[in-house]
């Protein structure tokens, strides 16, 4: 019986022997990929350290994103209010303006008529366009702001507005 377990231990001392010739190629493989990682260990740890600093680095850049963002959005918050009154006052002032120019429209209109001379009769001055009472007080021109006189001479030297020149030539057109 001695002999037979001989034989056993033998037999699984072989086989051992084997299985260790087998994983010398892989124990060998994996002594060179631990050695060339122990290599570049120096590299691997700067980089992280860097890729670490690009994460705090971009965490500041959120952040300063984000505050940025705040300030715009509160200064186009303000803006939009500042905005708000002016457009409701400029939808205002269009609206009024409309009803103006159909004003005087209808005043044009109506001083046609007058204009007009029969074929027949002698060329006279120009009649006044409307009757000083029938413009609203609204559509009258504003006064000249202080400081800024009537020039003396001829009525054509007075600047005008592109709106009474507008007008004017509309008029002159009309005859």
């Amino acid at each position: 019986m001695a002999l037979a377990m001989n034989t056993v231990e033998w037999t699984l001392q072989g086989v051992v022997v084997l299985l260790l010739c087998l994983a010398i190629p892989f124990v060998w493989r994996l002594d060179r990929r631990l050695a060339a990682l122990r290599r570049e260990r120096p590299a691997l740890e700067s980089g992280t350290a860097e890729l670490g600093e690009a994460a705090r680095q971009a965490e500041r850049a959120l952040e300063r994103m984000r505050r940025g963002t705040e300030e715009a959005d509160r200064a186009l918050s303000a803006t939009l209010a500042r905005a708000e009154p002016l457009g409701e006052d400029l939808r205002f002032l269009t609206e009024r303006a409309s009803l103006m120019a159909d004003r005087l429209e209808a005043l044009v209109r109506e001083a046609r008529p007058l204009m007009v001379a029969p074929a027949t009769a002698e060329p006279s001055p120009v009649a006044p366009v409307a009757r000083a009472e029938a413009v609203p007080e609204a559509m009258a021109m504003p006064e000249r702001p202080s400081g800024h006189a009537v020039p003396a001479g001829n009525a054509q030297d007075v600047p005008r507005s592109q709106a009474a020149r507008d007008l004017l030539r509309a008029l002159r057109l009309a005859r």
